[in-house]
């Protein structure tokens, strides 16, 4: 007689417990992983029960958005002040009949920053499309060739803020580039005059510089030799960027592998086709992290050209605040131009991740 056997099924599995899965898990994990972090966790929950509350009534729910003066009443935040002087704090005191040209320039900016951080445009045409952008912005802001000229002491706000940065930018990078490589260089003199360069200019803050190159420089100059003030700041500005971006650059040169050198000079390569074509490239891929930051820092520095006579974004807010109707509205000011800024760094820091994840290029 023959015993039917049955097949053994195991039983499905359990689900995990609660406590060690989703939420519960991430927060075990990081907010009360012991009883410090728990007592950090709990007290700041206790200070954002404190803040955030108050804050939301003041900028949100008790807020002024539109209107005159005479509609705010203290008890919330008056962005009415916002919308009436948001003309001065983005292009300064320029003429309101011309104000069209730093829009046409703004909109040719906006265009060429789309295209760089798309990454789908080829890198020889954003070589052309940047230079050809500075002339065109220079020719629609300042005038002449046809255009009616305006004074640059009229030039002001945002529009200056991120004309200084990005001409700093884009010019104190390559030049910071060569200071690294020259101060690596064994060429008689060339070290020397990269190192006493870099090292005079961080040796020294930047609001000294933006003196020396505001009140002093110009005592120094021929009577006939005439330099105006912005282009003197601007100078300024990309010198000290320019050091700083070298410093970051030559710890990118020292990172690059000594085999590196050694696998192209057997491959018969010249000095200057090695720099150019294996160390450069690798040692600028490890300290992108670091030169973003340094851009970053270059954008925000421009609101200390307040100090020799230049209203920047800043200082534009700080002058708006100051008409006798809006008296008392300092704070929605600076809190407008903290967003902004913080919006333009939090830009360029994503687009810095972007270059970081992205693959070489191939567009040429």
């Amino acid at each position: 007689m023959s015993t039917k056997v049955e097949k053994f099924v195991p039983a499905p599995s359990s689900p995990p417990p609660v406590a060690a899965t989703g939420v519960i898990l991430w927060l075990r994990t990081n907010l009360f992983s012991g009883w410090f972090n728990s007592v950090l966790t709990i007290l700041a929950v206790l200070l954002l029960v404190k803040t955030v509350p108050p804050l939301i009534d003041w900028a949100f729910i008790r807020a002024v958005w539109t209107g005159g003066p005479q509609v705010c009443d203290g008890s919330g935040a008056c962005w009415a002040f916002i919308a009436d002087k948001a003309r001065v704090m983005l292009i300064g005191t320029y003429p309101q009949d011309l104000e069209w040209r730093p829009l046409v320039a703004g909109i040719l900016f906006a265009g060429v920053v789309a295209a760089t951080v798309s990454g789908r445009c080829k890198k020889r045409v954003l070589t052309v499309a940047w230079p050809v952008l500075f002339v065109a912005a220079l020719w629609l802001i300042g005038g002449g060739a046809g255009l009616t000229e305006v004074d640059q002491s009229m030039w002001g706000g945002l529009m200056l803020s991120l004309g200084l940065a990005a001409v700093g930018i884009i010019l104190s990078v390559p030049f910071g580039i060569l200071l690294a490589l020259g101060r690596q260089s064994r060429m008689v003199g060339v070290s020397s005059v990269c190192v006493g360069l870099i090292e005079l200019i961080r040796g020294v803050p930047l609001i000294t510089i933006l003196f020396m190159a505001s009140v002093m420089m110009p005592l120094f100059l021929p009577v006939n030799l005439q330099i105006n003030n912005l282009l003197r700041v601007q100078v300024g500005i990309i010198l000290f960027s320019s050091a700083y971006i070298a410093e970051v650059v030559r710890g990118g040169l020292q990172a690059v592998p000594g085999g590196q050198l050694d696998a192209a000079k057997a491959l018969g390569l010249s000095p200057w086709m090695i720099t150019l074509f294996v160390v450069l490239p690798q040692a600028l891929r490890y300290v992108l992290p670091a030169l973003i930051g340094r851009c970053i820092a270059l954008f925000k520095d421009t609101s200390l050209v307040i100090i020799v006579g230049l209203l920047d974004f800043l200082g534009m807010a700080k002058a708006a605040s100051q008409d006798q109707h809006w008296l008392g509205h300092e704070v929605e000011g600076y809190v407008f131009c903290a967003v902004v800024y913080w919006c333009i760094c939090f830009g360029m820091s994503r687009y810095g991740r972007s270059l970081e994840k992205r693959g070489p290029q191939t567009n040429r």
